[in-house]
């Protein structure tokens, strides 16, 4: 099953509504997002975590989706509404993928792939990209370390896990014992004690947060979907 995280309002975007229900060429980029999941064949249920006062709005959107799909209300971070998500998922020994509706352009392949290593026995499995930039370690405007970029990896969603142990490390991580921040999912799982591993990731899966991501959004979709031209009568 795949659980798609859509309550976040998204502000760097700069749209008047939360970004999950911004048009991306006629389509929200929540319905691409579950579009992805359906294509890639894999996928079974699908659960939406939304905001309580867009449900109305995504269940209208999302309603000719030919798969099951469920609304869950989310909290006021991600890791909150994720959690909410993973609490309302009944089947205990689900493969469960944890995506970002705003990676709106993710390949099927690449949601295929990270749920069949879950499959075949890992209980944490992220996609990954090299890093293409230097990257510095910085504290008060001073480069404290450059990490070697070889070993660097930027990571992607969908992230695939063993649904029993994510929540018990959510369970863990939610009980009051948490020493850091967790910023995906599978930082808590590493916390947890769980290894995750890596397969290929892809540039199509790259987030869409700011107004230059929706420009180079806005430009693949229109090289990848052929433009249909009426034919004047005579």
């Amino acid at each position: 099953m795949a659980l798609i995280a859509a309550a976040g309002q998204g502000t760097r975007l700069g749209a008047d509504i939360p970004k999950a229900y911004v048009e991306l060429r006629g389509k929200t980029l929540l319905e691409r997002s579950v579009q992805a999941m359906v294509n890639s064949q894999i996928v079974d249920s699908i659960l939406i975590v939304v905001s309580p006062s867009m449900e109305s709005h995504a269940r209208q959107v999302l309603s000719g989706v030919d798969c099951p799909v469920r609304f869950v209300h989310g909290g006021g971070k991600r890791a909150d509404s994720v959690w909410a998500g993973l609490q309302a998922v009944e089947d205990e020994d689900a493969v469960v993928l944890i995506h970002d509706a705003a990676r709106a352009l993710t390949p099927p392949g690449l949601i295929a792939r990270v749920a069949t290593k879950v499959l075949e026995g890992n209980p944490s499995v992220i996609p990954v990209v090299p890093v293409a930039d230097t990257i510095k370690t910085v504290e008060d405007h001073v480069v404290q370390e450059t990490p070697d970029r070889s070993r660097l990896r930027a990571v992607q969603t969908p992230q695939g896990f063993d649904l029993a142990q994510l929540r018990r490390a959510n369970e863990a991580y939610f009980s009051g014992q948490q020493d850091f921040l967790a910023t995906d999912d599978a930082s808590l799982m590493e916390w947890f004690g769980v290894p995750v591993v890596t397969v290929h990731g892809d540039p199509m899966a790259f987030k869409i947060t700011t107004p230059i991501d929706m420009t180079l959004a806005r430009t693949v979709v229109d090289e990848a979907e052929p433009t249909v031209f009426e034919v004047p009568s005579d």
